[in-house]
């Protein structure tokens, strides 16, 4: 408990305030259209996608909503993407910064990934909009989102930190994260409902839709969809094993913590080594 007051000083939350702020400007500084990028950028991808796998491979054509379905799991796919990108590069950005002040290097990290929850804030809101002018009914169940957005984000951050401090000796680190997030993409549910999965046939589809909904960043995305969209989301709690249906949140909780505790000890050395 003793500690827990230095994290959360004043001074703490002073210092990623700013940095918050500075990250946020510095992201859109020099671009014509600015902070606007925040919402195009997913907006345009999802343009894209729709009409090669909506229009032209007719996927989704048995989800309600299928226009809002591909936006959120693009939003939520770009939020994540967003995040570890400028989370794993965090440390290596601000080495100058690192060399002059002493003060807790997590702060950084954290800095860098709330840019990306800023613009999924903003990209939530025209998801909210885009979903209620296609026929989208409100619901309670839109309360829950905000909870599984937090568990998205501890998934990145655990990334982040992990990664982030390897990424400081091991500058390939970005490199390589950068192909491994392309191969997920089409391992999660993104463009393509899981019931595909499912309807492949038999033993082999089952066990490949459970395998991909236990990825935490697949059970999100279909969670939210189900949450603010259709209860006919395919989602983790309903076709996977009930013990094991818990494995995505316990496997956040085990990357953040571990990843923490690694961030933690190899902090020590940043300053001379970034």
């Amino acid at each position: 408990m003793g500690r827990v007051p230095n994290i959360l000083s004043r001074k703490n939350r002073i210092l990623l305030g700013e940095l918050v702020k500075t990250d946020f400007k510095l992201r859109y500084q020099g671009s014509v259209l600015g902070c606007l990028w925040a919402v195009l950028r997913p907006l345009l991808m999802f343009a894209i996608l729709y009409v090669v796998f909506a229009k032209l491979l007719k996927f989704g054509s048995d989800i309600p909503h299928y226009p809002v379905y591909l936006l959120t799991g693009t939003v939520l796919w770009n939020f994540f993407t967003e995040c570890t990108g400028q989370g794993i590069q965090s440390i290596v950005q601000r080495g100058d910064l690192l060399r002059k002040i002493s003060f807790p290097k997590w702060i950084v990290v954290v800095a860098a990934t709330s840019t990306a929850l800023i613009n999924l804030a903003i990209n939530l809101c025209v998801i909210v909009i885009f979903a209620l002018f296609n026929g989208v009914t409100p619901s309670w169940s839109w309360l829950v989102v905000p909870v599984l957005v937090v568990e998205l984000y501890a998934f990145a951050l655990g990334i982040s930190f992990l990664l982030g401090a390897i990424n400081v000796k091991y500058r390939d680190v970005t490199s390589i994260w950068d192909v491994l997030v392309q191969a997920l993409f089409y391992a999660i549910p993104i463009i393509y409902p899981i019931s595909m999965v499912l309807e492949a046939g038999g033993t082999l589809g089952t066990f490949a839709s459970n395998l991909i909904l236990i990825n935490p960043i697949a059970q999100v995305i279909q969670d939210v969809r189900y949450c603010l969209i259709t209860d006919v989301t395919v989602t983790t709690w309903s076709i996977v094993s009930w013990p094991l249906c818990l494995f995505p949140i316990l496997f956040v909780f085990l990357v953040l913590l571990l990843a923490a505790l690694f961030f933690r000890q190899k902090s020590k050395r940043f300053a001379e080594e970034v």
